[in-house]
């Protein structure tokens, strides 16, 4: 018997909830943003208003007010939005235990046990969208298909307030024609690649060669295809089920634009330190590394390695991600944010082969002083003893690049 899957899509959702609790907003563009004074300036969703009028997600506040003169912009309410997602929570798990969010506001449900109970997989999605509607004030857009992929297709190809069926019957109709960017897991960069061999829609993924898709992508190649083909096995988690901790990561948004190897490499010690704390506690090590950069125009850049050891060192992790950082970065801007990843966790307690070349010892060193200097932080707070090299600079916690110094190996400073 054939999966019943649901992917529920709650439309506009921060702007929805905001125009919920403020009914005199409702026909006015309006836009939730991040906090100007902490340079989180940026547009984080957008009202069915706005959006028509040029407001985008992503903008800077300036940007979106250009467009949209008459824009209303709110700040952000977690809280509020938290609730929101818990009682939408609520409504779901009254047809069935198998819930697996993804974010706040979009959740996939697995109903193929409830269909005898409530009927058809869209009469269960019909009767979700109204009680969205009824019980919490704002709309949702609902997939309904076979597999978690499609499903997410579907509530992505009307807004708002629309349930679409993707299913072998009407597959090709509805998905060939999409762009291949709609498929989940297309980001801008695979995106590119792919048009670099003339495939712009689902339908021309669908259909290209496995075998190019695996030399330009790797096994991705093969995934996308297999997701293009409507083919997805994965299964929607229990509500109860606990996902295994596979990555640990820490990004900041900084006071100002890092504009040097100097600014970035300390900024990479701070979150190495926090990205390594964390798995510590999880008694993990990570095998690969990976660094984010948004510039000053708010585009990514990531990039990642694979390391021959395992590793907790925060030290290690800052200088392969700051390796990584001036392989891959060009300079053309500055820095607005930038984080630090740990992935690939494996257990701190495996055993491990130890090299004729690699420093092992040194490593081991390092992890011994950073489970000392966490004891004493833990104890004393953090003040109490940290990195020499963050003294230099109140506003980011490390070297002023003005000052052509750097600390090397880097070293701690005990307040």
């Amino acid at each position: 018997m054939g999966r019943n899957i649901l992917h529920v899509d709650m439309n506009a959702f921060y702007a929805s909830v905001e125009c919920q609790r403020r009914p005199e907003l409702r026909q006015k563009p309006v836009a939730v943003c991040g906090d100007p004074e902490a340079r989180h300036g940026i547009v984080l969703t957008a009202n069915y208003v706005a959006k028509p009028r040029g407001v985008k997600t992503g903008m800077a506040i300036w940007q979106a007010k250009q467009v949209c003169p008459e824009l209303v912009v709110l700040p952000a309410d977690m809280g509020e939005y938290i609730r929101f997602s818990k009682m939408a929570r609520e409504i779901y798990e009254k047809y069935t235990d198998r819930i697996e969010p993804f974010g706040l506001d979009e959740s996939w449900l697995d109903v193929t046990g409830s269909v005898g109970l409530f009927g058809s997989a869209v009469s269960i999605a019909e009767e979700i969208s109204e009680r969205i509607k009824f019980e919490l004030g704002i709309t949702a857009s609902i997939g309904v298909s076979d597999n978690k992929i499609t499903a997410k297709l579907g509530s992505d190809y009307k807004k708002p307030d629309a349930i679409t069926r993707i299913e072998r019957d009407n597959y090709k109709e509805i998905v060939y024609p999409l762009p291949a960017s709609d498929l989940l897991y297309v980001g801008p960069a695979t995106e590119r690649k792919l048009r670099g061999v003339g495939i712009y829609t689902i339908g021309q993924l669908a259909e290209a060669s496995p075998k190019l898709l695996e030399y330009k992508l790797g096994k991705m190649g093969l995934v996308l295809h297999t997701f293009a083909n409507g083919l997805d096995v994965s299964p929607v988690q229990r509500s109860d089920h606990i996902r295994a901790i596979k990555s640990v990561g820490n990004s900041a948004t900084t006071p100002r634009d890092l504009v040097s190897d100097d600014d970035v490499r300390l900024m990479l010690y701070l979150l190495a330190e926090s990205v390594a704390s964390r798995m510590r506690e999880l008694a993990s090590k990570c095998t690969v590394v990976e660094v984010a950069v948004r510039d000053t125009e708010l585009h990514w850049y990531c990039r990642q390695k694979k390391l021959a050891v395992p590793t907790c060192s925060s030290a290690e992790i800052a200088e392969v991600a700051f390796d990584l950082f001036r392989r891959s970065y060009p300079w053309t801007l500055p820095v607005r944010s930038i984080g630090v990843r740990g992935a690939e966790l494996v257990d701190a307690t495996i055993g491990i082969q130890t090299s004729l070349f690699d420093n092992d010892r040194r490593r081991s060193a390092w992890e011994q002083i950073d489970v000392a200097v966490d004891r004493l932080q833990q104890r004393y707070g953090y003040m109490s003893v940290r990195r020499a090299i963050t003294m230099s600079d109140p506003a980011l916690g490390c070297i002023n690049p003005k000052d052509d110094h750097t600390v090397h190996p880097i070293g701690y400073f005990a307040g």
